[in-house]
């Protein structure tokens, strides 16, 4: 076997010290009571549950890696039973750093069963300058299922005066109910990110970014949202089609558009917020 080269061995290297995690949990209902039946760490990836005695889990999902660099891979499979209810937080923010090549890749597989609720309320993902970052969410419902699905994104921090001016964002969305799609969409940002985001059609100069999903979801979300509109601090704009609802947000920065989640997600009444969102 030929000796590996320099350029082989620093690509070995690097490899081996990107970060893995991986996350499987199942939760169950019975009597009110949602308890989990099933929990595998690995990697950087952990899962505590925080918040007792009340009518749904809380789980919260700890990086130990302190962030997500280039190279590093992430997976997340969460299984809801029936007539379970769960609350899907982060313990912070989720920042994204620079990378010199290789994407950083997480990939979430959701399945909830009948009459089941999940909701994935995760804190902001923030993303640094030249960062790449591939996300897939895949979402299996079943036709009594519930879930609420909210994802924020933050271009730099502001307060330090970061500017995202390249970089890579692909954002997968794909929901099915009963084994059919109901739903598909994707985020692609490549290049010059900045100057796309101060397009008007785009982000009309916005740094921060948010969207939230109802199955099942009506006219009376969009009610909701137009209710609360003199209290919200950004752009947000509610449709619902199809059975279920959809609403956008584009604020200035992090913590405007966390101020419209909140708003938002108190207003629908339908899930409770995680402790750290509101501490």
């Amino acid at each position: 076997m030929a000796p590996a080269t320099a350029a082989q061995q620093r690509s070995d290297t690097f490899a081996a010290n990107r970060a893995r995690g991986r996350i499987e949990l199942t939760v169950d209902g019975h009597a009110g009571v949602t308890r989990r039946t099933r929990v595998h760490e690995s990697g950087s990836l952990r899962v505590r549950f925080p918040r007792k005695g009340s009518p749904a889990l809380e789980a919260m999902l700890v990086n130990t890696a302190g962030g997500m660099a280039g190279g590093d891979r992430f997976e997340l499979s969460i299984s809801v039973g029936e007539q379970a209810q769960i609350v899907v937080t982060t313990t912070a923010a989720e920042k994204v750093y620079r990378t010199l090549g290789p994407d950083t890749t997480v990939d979430v597989k959701i399945d909830v069963a009948a009459n089941a609720t999940l909701s994935w309320l995760p804190q902001e993902t923030i993303l640094f300058d030249r960062a790449r970052l591939v996300r897939r969410t895949e979402v299996d419902l079943d036709r009594t299922a519930r879930v609420i699905l909210a994802e924020a994104l933050v271009f730099g921090r502001s307060g330090m005066g970061e500017v995202v001016e390249k970089g890579c964002l692909f954002d997968q969305w794909r929901i099915r109910r009963a084994g059919k799609l109901i739903h598909a969409e994707g985020i692609r940002l490549d290049g010059a990110i900045s100057n796309k985001l101060s397009f008007r059609p785009i982000a009309n100069g916005s740094l921060a970014i948010a969207t939230v999903l109802l199955v099942p979801g009506d006219d009376a979300v969009v009610a909701a949202i137009h209710a609360v509109a003199h209290r919200l601090r950004g752009e947000v704009g509610a449709s619902s089609w199809n059975g279920l609802a959809m609403v956008r947000f584009c604020a200035v920065d992090g913590r405007a558009l966390r101020h419209d989640l909140i708003q938002v997600l108190a207003a629908l009444g339908t899930t409770q917020l995680p402790a750290l969102w509101i501490a």
